[in-house]
């Protein structure tokens, strides 16, 4: 019998056993005098077990991160529902309150995640999901530049950990090849939060001002609660350990813990080694990805928090019109990401679909900056968002 045990993934195999079952038999090391335990999962088992965490666990994913970046980024919509205005906030007061989010968002990325070795992860999520959405809804009753900084840098500090947890859970529950779509389900949502963002501020500034707060209150607090309704959602649906979720059958509960199996084989020991620090920072392609993403989080995050105040101030609309027009452009942005994801999926072009992209970005920032034309500038805008999700994603 051999001594060293291995999970693998034998399409072969996995078709020769009924379904429902799994197999386990030898297989011949070519480079070794040893044989290798080797688990097969019958494909069609691995179907329905994906198709149900995907019906499951990946919406909750989807509206864990929607809401988690609609409540950072909602401070556009708010800027022209009358925030700037009623706090009396110059352009660099309202653009240090856009940034200092991204202060306390960064610090305490690497200390939460740590803290996940001591702290159950589903728990983790759902603690700051309900934090974030406490803050949203208190900022809206700040009346002071000092007090929405302060609310910004708590905000950051409840979102920090949440894409490491969210990312790692998706690692715990799918398989490394089907881990890369259900990561783009994430920052698809990330763009349709954005029309939904500007669909609700629509809304609200038709109302106008209610119970004596202004419009941009009422966008933080209905956008809020909304976001604090999911943490009920996220406490109850996602479960300590997934292989032993109730929803599973006797057969599905086998293939995940199989699964788990294979997984802890591939990563191996957790133990922290600075080793592996040290060998990464010796890595170009560690600092030529790093100054790719922080030229697309530029885009990203610059354009889509600017928007409604670019389609107002620089354009020339109305608040009512800037809410909804920025609409159809976020709504480009997350079919964009759809076709590239798809694109790059199939044939591979990732890097030459980003690349062409980028130039129409480019081509639509000259147009922004040299043209006087309202209706030329609104359609730069729709060129921009073509790479707004496809680079970070």
């Amino acid at each position: 019998m051999a001594t060293d045990e291995k999970f693998v993934a034998d399409p072969e195999l996995a078709a020769e056993v009924p379904a429902g079952e799994a197999k386990l038999g030898t297989q011949d090391d070519a480079d070794s005098e040893s044989a290798a335990n080797v688990v097969a999962v019958d494909a069609a088992l691995q179907k329905r077990i994906v198709r149900k965490l995907d019906i499951r666990m990946a919406p909750l994913f989807c509206a864990l991160y929607f809401f988690s970046y609609l409540d950072r980024s909602n401070i556009g919509n708010a800027a022209v529902a009358g925030l700037n205005d009623q706090l009396k906030l110059s352009g660099a007061q309202y653009s240090t309150a856009v940034s200092v989010f991204f202060a306390t968002y960064v610090l305490s990325m690497v200390p939460l995640v740590l803290l996940l070795r001591k702290i159950k992860t589903h728990r983790a999520i759902t603690v700051m999901a309900a934090a974030w959405s406490i803050v949203t809804i208190g900022t809206a009753f700040v009346r002071s530049y000092e007090s929405l900084v302060a609310c910004r840098l708590i905000l950051g500090l409840c979102e920090g950990g949440f894409f490491p947890c969210i990312s790692l859970y998706i690692t715990m529950v799918y398989n490394r090849e089907e881990q890369g779509i259900r990561f783009a389900y994430l920052f698809a949502a990330t763009a349709f939060s954005g029309m939904f963002g500007g669909l609700i501020a629509t809304g609200i500034t038709r109302i106008g001002q209610a119970a004596g707060l202004l419009p941009w209150s009422w966008l933080y607090i209905i956008e809020g609660i909304i976001s604090l309704a999911v943490v009920p959602w996220a406490w109850y649906g996602l479960p300590e350990y997934v292989a032993k979720a109730r929803w599973w059958t006797p057969e599905e509960r086998q293939a995940m813990e199989l699964g788990e199996g294979m997984r802890r084989e591939y990563m191996g020991e957790e133990e922290f080694d600075w080793t592996q620090v040290q060998s990464a920072l010796k890595d170009w392609r560690l600092y030529t990805g790093a100054l790719i993403q922080f030229f697309q989080d530029i885009i990203l995050y610059g354009f889509s928090t600017f928007l409604p105040s670019i389609l107002r101030n620089g354009l020339g609309y109305s608040t009512l019109e800037a809410q909804y027009l920025s609409v159809p452009v976020y709504f480009l942005g997350g079919v964009a990401f759809f076709v590239g994801a798809h694109i790059g999926d199939k044939w591979g072009f990732r890097g030459t679909t980003l690349l062409v992209l980028d130039i129409f970005a480019i081509v639509g920032y000259a147009l922004l900056a040299t043209v006087d034309n309202s209706g030329v500038k609104y359609m730069a805008c729709y060129l921009i968002a073509l790479p707004l999700y496809c680079g970070p994603g």
